[in-house]
C-alpha cells in the first residue's frame, strides 16, 4: 500500500468532531425559532420524512445504519446477483415493441438492434402482435445473439412453441438462444380476472430445463400489482408470494428447487424516486434470497430482475417530460442492480411510440452506460447510510405483506379473494388524495400546465387486457378534467375562463396569480389577467370584458383586509357566479380559498360543472 506524504493540508485536523447531541440540540435550536419548542430525538423526529409502507427518511444517518452487507454475487445478494455486477458491458437493454403489423415492428426491432438496443421485449396476442407474425417480425434477427422476452398471455405456449420452431427452422442451436418464454399464469388471472394455464407454464419450465439452458420459462412481472395503485412494498410482496407458488408448482412436477428457482425471472417497475427504486430491487434480491434459504438453497436465490420504468408515472399532457422521468428511474434501475432495463417511450400513452421516441428510449440507457459509466462500478450506492436503512425498511415492509398472503393462502387465494386487490386499492386511495390535492405534484399536468400545447399524434395502440385488477395513472384525474376542458372547446370555440382580479402593487400579487394561473390550468380553465391592477372601482368593467364566469382575486393578505370584500362584491354585481380567493384566511365576502393543499381536483371539477362544462 502506498503511503501518501503528510502535505499540511489535513481537512478539519483542528476542529473537534461534532456529536449527535451537539447536531441535535443545533436543530432544537432553529426549531424554537419556528415555534415548536422540541429537543432531543423528537426535534429529529420532527424533520423526518414518512412515506408509504411507513417508510421514512431521517435528517441524519450514521455509520450504525450499515450492516454488514456481505459480498456481490452471494447471500443475502443484496448488493447484486452476480459477482461482476453490470460491469462488463452495462445491463442489458431491453426494448419493449407494441402494434400488430408485423413489417412495422420487424422494421422497429432492426433499427433498435441496429443501434444499442440488447434484447426484445416482445406483446403478443390479446394486446399485441398476433402470434402468426412473429416468424415475420424476427425476420433478419440473429437469434443468437438477441435475447427475446415473450408476453403472450393466455397464448404463451403457443408464442413459445413458434420460436423455438422458427429458432429450428434458421439453424440456431437449442443451447443458444437466450430470453424467457414469460409464462405468468397468476400475474395473467391479475391482470384479467381470468385463471392462466399454470400446466402449461410446468411444461414449459420442463422444456427450457431439459433442452434450453438460456431460456427462463417463467416471468413473475409485478407491474399489474403496481400499476394497481401498489406500494413499492406491496408490489415485492406480491410477487414473492407469486414466485414462491411457482417454486412449489414447478418442485410438485419434479423439478429441483434450484432448477425451479433458476426459471423465474422478476420484472419491477422502477420510478422517479430513485432512492426509492435502487432499494428496492436490493430489497427484493434480499427477501427473495430469504426465501431460498428457508427452502434449503441458499446459493439459488440470486434474483435475475428485470425493471421497468413506471407507467403509472407516464402523463398524457405534456409527455415531453416523461423523458426526465423515465431517466431517473433507469438510473435508480441501474444503479440498483437490475439485469435488464426498459425505458418506455415518452409517448407510449398516446398509442404506439414513433422512431424517435424508441429512440430516446433506447438512448437513455447508452448514455447512462456509456457516458456517465454507471456500470463501471458494481453497487454503487452500497455503503449510503441512507440507502441501506431504505433498503431494510423496504424489505421489512416486502415481507409483512408476502407473509399475509401467505397466511390467506398463498397468491392466488389472496387475489381471488380480494386481498391484495384491497391493499392495494387502500394504498392508492391514499396516494390519490395527495395527487387531488396537488401534495405530489406531476409536472406538466398538475403544475405548470401548458393550455396551449400540441400533442403529439400517434397510431392508437392495441387494446391491452382487461378485467382483473385496475390500471391507475397520477394523471387521472386531472386528464378528466382536461379532457372535459377539451371537448368544451371543440364544441364553442373556446375554453372557460376565471378572470384574475389583481390588487395592489405586482410584489404583493405576483406569487398568487402565478399561483392562481396554475391551478386554474390544471383543470383546463384558461385564465385572464388584466395587465393593470384592479379596485372596487374599476373591477366590474375588467371582469366583464373578460368574458370570464368566475373571478379569483389574488393579492397580499393586508390588501385583502381593505379591499377584498368590496373588491368581491364589485364582482358578483358585474355577474360573477363565483368569487374566490387566493390565500387562507379570515376573509369575508368570497365562496371560497384556494390555496397550497386544498382539495384541488374537487374545487377544478365543481367549477366546470358552474360553468356547464359537461
Amino acid at each position: 500500500m502506498t503511503v501518501l506524504p503528510d502535505d499540511g493540508l489535513s481537512l478539519a485536523a483542528e476542529f473537534p468532531d461534532a456529536t449527535h447531541d451537539e447536531w441535535q440540540r443545533l436543530v432544537s435550536g432553529v426549531l424554537r425559532k419556528a415555534g415548536k419548542d422540541i429537543s432531543g430525538t423528537a426535534a429529529e423526529d420532527e424533520l423526518s420524512t414518512t412515506f408509504d409502507d411507513g417508510l421514512h427518511a431521517r435528517p441524519l444517518y450514521t455509520a450504525d445504519a450499515v450492516p454488514d452487507r456481505g459480498l456481490p454475487g452471494f447471500a443475502p445478494f443484496v448488493r447484486g446477483a452476480r459477482a461482476e455486477g453490470n460491469t462488463p458491458g452495462g445491463w442489458d437493454v431491453r426494448q419493449r415493441h407494441t402494434g400488430s403489423d408485423a413489417q412495422a415492428l420487424r422494421d422497429a426491432v432492426l433499427a433498435d438492434l441496429e443501434n444499442g438496443v440488447t434484447s426484445l421485449w416482445l406483446p403478443l396476442g390479446e394486446g399485441g402482435l398476433p402470434v402468426a407474425g412473429l416468424d415475420r417480425a424476427l425476420e433478419g434477427v440473429y437469434l443468437d445473439l438477441a435475447p427475446v422476452a415473450l408476453d403472450a398471455g393466455a397464448e404463451t405456449a403457443e408464442a413459445a412453441d413458434a420460436w423455438l420452431r422458427i429458432a429450428e427452422e434458421r439453424g440456431v442451436a437449442a443451447d443458444a438462444l437466450r430470453g424467457t418464454f414469460g409464462a405468468d399464469p397468476l400475474g395473467y388471472e391479475a391482470r384479467t380476472g381470468t385463471a392462466g394455464d399454470t400446466a402449461a407454464a410446468v411444461a414449459l419450465a420442463r422444456k427450457a430445463v431439459a433442452g434450453h439452458p438460456g431460456i427462463r420459462a417463467l416471468t413473475v412481472d409485478a407491474l399489474p400489482f403496481h400499476e394497481a395503485g401498489g406500494s413499492a412494498a406491496q408490489e415485492l410482496g406480491a410477487s414473492l408470494a407469486t414466485g414462491l407458488a411457482y417454486v412449489r408448482e414447478l418442485t410438485g412436477a419434479g423439478l429441483t428447487l434450484a432448477e425451479a428457482f433458476g426459471q423465474i425471472e422478476f420484472r419491477y417497475a422502477a420510478v422517479a424516486d430513485q432512492f426509492l427504486t435502487i432499494a428496492k430491487l436490493r430489497a427484493a434480491r434480499r427477501v427473495w434470497a430469504r426465501v431460498a434459504e428457508v427452502c434449503g438453497v441458499p446459493e439459488a436465490g440470486a434474483q435475475r430482475q428485470h425493471a421497468v420504468t413506471s407507467p403509472v408515472m407516464m402523463t398524457r399532457r405534456d409527455p415531453w417530460v416523461n423523458m426526465l422521468r423515465t431517466t431517473v428511474a433507469a438510473l435508480g434501475a441501474g444503479v440498483g442492480g437490475a439485469d435488464a432495463v426498459t425505458v418506455l417511450p415518452f409517448d407510449q400513452e398516446l398509442g404506439v411510440p414513433d422512431a424517435f421516441a424508441r429512440r430516446i428510449a433506447r438512448n437513455t440507457s447508452t448514455i447512462l452506460i456509456e457516458e456517465s459509466h454507471l456500470a463501471r462500478v458494481t453497487d454503487p450506492a452500497g455503503g449510503s447510510y441512507y440507502v441501506e436503512s431504505l433498503t431494510d425498511q423496504v424489505a421489512e415492509a416486502a415481507w409483512a405483506f408476502f407473509q399475509e398472503i401467505e397466511r390467506a393462502g398463498g397468491q392466488a387465494k389472496a387475489l381471488r379473494a380480494g386481498l391484495v386487490g384491497e391493499r392495494l386499492a387502500a394504498t392508492w386511495a391514499e396516494r390519490s388524495a395527495k395527487l387531488a390535492r396537488r401534495k405530489e405534484p406531476v409536472t406538466g399536468v398538475s403544475e405548470f400546465p401548458n393550455l396551449t400545447e400540441k400533442l403529439p399524434e400517434r397510431a392508437p395502440a392495441p387494446a391491452v387486457p382487461a378485467g382483473g385488477l385496475p390500471r391507475v395513472r397520477r394523471d387521472e384525474a386531472f386528464e378528466a378534467l382536461r379532457a372535459r376542458s377539451d371537448a368544451h372547446l371543440a364544441a364553442t370555440g373556446s375554453r372557460p375562463k376565471v378572470f384574475l382580479a389583481a390588487l395592489g402593487p405586482a410584489a404583493a400579487h405576483t406569487a398568487r396569480v402565478t399561483f392562481a394561473a396554475n391551478l386554474f390550468q390544471a383543470g383546463g380553465i384558461e385564465p385572464v389577467h388584466d395587465p393593470v391592477t384592479v379596485t372596487a372601482g374599476t373591477v366590474a368593467e375588467a371582469f366583464t370584458a373578460s368574458g370570464a364566469a368566475v373571478a379569483c382575486v389574488c393579492s397580499s393578505d393586508a390588501l385583502y383586509a381593505e379591499e377584498a370584500e368590496p373588491v368581491a362584491a364589485a364582482l358578483r354585481a358585474a355577474g360573477a357566479g363565483q368569487v374566490l380567493l387566493a390565500g387562507k384566511g379570515e376573509f369575508g365576502g368570497v365562496d371560497r380559498q384556494v390555496y397550497a393543499g386544498c382539495a384541488a381536483v374537487d374545487l377544478l371539477a365543481s367549477l366546470l360543472d358552474h360553468m356547464g362544462v359537461a
